[in-house]
């Protein structure tokens, strides 16, 4: 009962809605006295269209940026690189300048300093004076770890304290 009486005032709203529409119609009917009111039309297809040109302007603007960007990078690793070469090779041709310097290979320990760490420096220069030289100044050094033959074969399991790590010096520089 309920519904219908709601399906019959639904009804009378539409034909009420209707019935106004009706009436503003006909209220709106051009005045043949009156001027007629100014032109105001949308053009969909060409806002559309300028929306599209400016996106795609937009996007080209972007990659231009991007595009420079990358050419700078590009320009300013190549100065990087050039002029770490550079820097090399100076100091390469300024040790092979160096009267008497040499750089000798060999194997020298470093012995432990009271800190407990090693100190190449000795080693260095023990290194450059067995080969007549007065001082040294390490080049490469090398750290191992030094175990029972035993050991390193997998014949056996290291006991504790029984490996030790030693490092020693291969290259150094000598004058």
């Amino acid at each position: 009962m309920l519904a219908h009486f709601a399906g019959a005032c639904l009804c009378a709203g539409m034909l009420v809605l209707f019935s106004l529409a009706a009436t503003a119609q006909d209220s709106s009917r051009p005045n043949p006295q009156a001027a007629p009111p100014p032109a105001q039309t949308f053009d969909l297809f060409g806002a559309l269209g300028r929306w599209l040109d400016e996106s795609i302007a937009s996007i080209n603007s972007n990659f231009k940026d991007a595009r420079t960007k990358i050419d700078n990078f590009n320009r300013e690793a190549g100065v990087a690189a050039k002029s770490t070469v550079d820097v090399a090779k100076d100091a390469a041709d300024a040790v092979v300048r160096l009267p008497n310097t040499r750089v000798i290979s060999g194997h020298q320990n470093c012995p432990l300093a009271s800190n407990g760490a090693p100190n190449c420096i000795v080693a260095a220069n023990t290194l450059c004076k067995s080969q007549g030289f007065s001082t040294g100044k390490s080049v490469d050094m090398t750290t191992a770890e030094e175990c029972p033959t035993q050991v390193l074969l997998g014949q056996r399991q290291a006991q504790p304290g029984e490996c030790r790590t030693v490092t020693f010096v291969t290259r150094a520089l000598c004058q």
